[in-house]
């Protein structure tokens, strides 16, 4: 059976406090309605409708894509009147309602809740809870059978007793909803449309509500303010630090880890605390990573060592390879097997080959470093002159003396050495010393200038 999938987002969000549309403050790196989207996805839908109101051009902008379609809701009149916005243009088999303040929904719960779902049965995700207030209670028959779903507000004393609350995740034989969608009413105390009395409307109709029953009430958790927001966040890093632990990752503190996007691990890592994996990552066998490190879009060989206050963006680190402290590997950046950078050291869009050292106080920009090249404290690639950016080539087994300005294009071959404080303007042939610098003058009698006196 064919799938739309229509997720609510066109709240404010006034209790956020904020410019930013609610459905776009982040989670772990990413938004909100970012987590949703990536989770109806993996459903393979026929269309995702989107419904958006406050904050819709940014929205929009922050999610175009060919298989999303904005529909807007000029006045948030209710989670009913959000849907009959978006009901014209689904038509699949069934529809599935979610929504954008609510991102840690699971594909594979959504996935057991759609088999529920026939042209004479809905489908609808609860959650049991110890304290439900302020959620709609289910409300059964005798049997048994879900009869109804009544909103906090308009809920009685023996009502709000209810411990089973409802999520708002529902799924429906779409030649249904039509129907339904007409004959919402906003007669309660809010005086909005409320999705959820579809519900009586099904039964009333003869079709059986399904229930499904959330594994975790966090996986069902919205955010409405910064507090629930942050909530969310120490739940998403507890369960990506067990995933990680489970996968045979040593973590010195499981709290004091940060996953912010796609992390794939190897066995026998080690983190240490203060660690955050940005984008997509992958740590491969027997790696280890020192305190207070930032990795964004990387990639660990086997055996790398990533000292404390090193951050990595764009990189490859090779196998057994090391890096830090305080180093910073910019994006373009390779590390060969074995190759060491040094504290204080900054590469870009360089290439070191396997066994070449840069120990400390360096920055390396367009720059190729052959094997077991050794890169003096204190040098420099001029890379840039303003406009254009050009490249500086060593060759295998070259030594750079301390305190150089290699000014590119230039290119260093095979064996060859600078002397410490050159300026190298020109190519150095294979095995040749290169000297390039002032000669010393010492000069007598100098007087070191003194400050005036009034």
């Amino acid at each position: 059976m064919s799938l739309d999938i229509v997720i609510l987002a066109a709240g404010q969000g006034t209790r956020m406090r904020s410019a930013l549309p609610k459905v776009l403050h982040p989670v772990a790196g990413r938004s909100m309605l970012g987590h949703v989207i990536h989770s109806a996805r993996q459903l393979e839908p026929s269309g995702i409708h989107v419904v958006i109101g406050h904050g819709a051009e940014q929205v929009q902008q922050a999610f175009a894509a060919e298989d999303i379609q904005f529909v807007i809701q000029a006045q948030q009149l209710g989670t009913g009147h959000a849907v009959a916005q978006a009901q014209p243009g689904l038509d699949s088999t069934i529809t599935l309602i979610l929504y954008g303040d609510v991102p840690l929904i699971q594909p594979a719960t959504l996935q057991a809740l759609l088999t529920l779902v026939n042209e004479d049965q809905v489908a609808l995700l609860t959650v049991e809870l110890a304290d439900p207030t302020g959620y709609g209670r289910i409300t059964r028959d005798g049997n048994g059978k879900v009869t109804g779903i009544v909103e906090h507000k308009d809920a009685s004393e023996a009502q709000r007793r209810i411990t089973e609350g409802n999520t708002g995740i529902l799924a429906m034989p779409t030649a249904r909803l039509a129907g339904w969608m007409g004959r919402l009413s906003n007669q309660n105390a809010q005086g909005e449309y409320y999705l959820t009395d579809i519900i009586a409307m099904a039964v009333a109709d003869g079709l059986t509500v399904a229930t499904q029953t959330a594994e975790e009430p966090m996986e069902v958790q919205g955010a409405n303010d910064r507090r629930q927001l942050a909530e969310l966040e120490r739940y998403y890093q507890r369960r990506e630090a067990e995933r990680l632990m489970t996968a045979g990752v040593t973590l010195r503190d499981p709290a004091r880890l940060d996953v912010r996007g796609e992390v794939t691990t190897g066995r026998d890592v080690l983190i240490d605390v203060n660690v955050v994996l940005e984008g997509r990552v992958v740590i491969e066998d027997s790696v280890q990573i020192g305190a207070n490190v930032v990795i964004r879009d990387s990639t660990l060989r086997q055996g790398a060592v990533i000292k404390p206050f090193t951050h990595l963006e764009g990189v490859i680190v090779g196998e057994a390879a090391d890096a830090g402290p305080f180093a910073r590997l910019r994006p373009g950046t390779v590390l060969e097997a074995r190759a060491h950078v040094g504290n204080f050291v900054e590469l870009k869009n360089a290439h070191m080959g396997p066994g070449a050292k840069a120990g400390h106080l360096s920055y390396l920009g367009d720059a190729s470093i052959g094997a077991r090249t050794n890169i003096g404290a204190g040098t420099i690639t001029c890379n840039y002159d303003g406009a254009n950016k050009s490249r500086t080539t060593l060759g295998e087994d070259v030594f750079i003396g301390s305190n150089n300005a290699l000014v590119a294009p230039v290119s260093i071959g095979d064996g060859a050495t600078t002397a410490a404080g050159s300026t190298i303007t020109s190519d150095v042939p294979a095995e040749q010393l290169a000297v390039a610098r002032a000669r010393q003058r010492n000069v007598e009698g100098w007087t070191r200038p003194r400050k005036k006196t009034t």
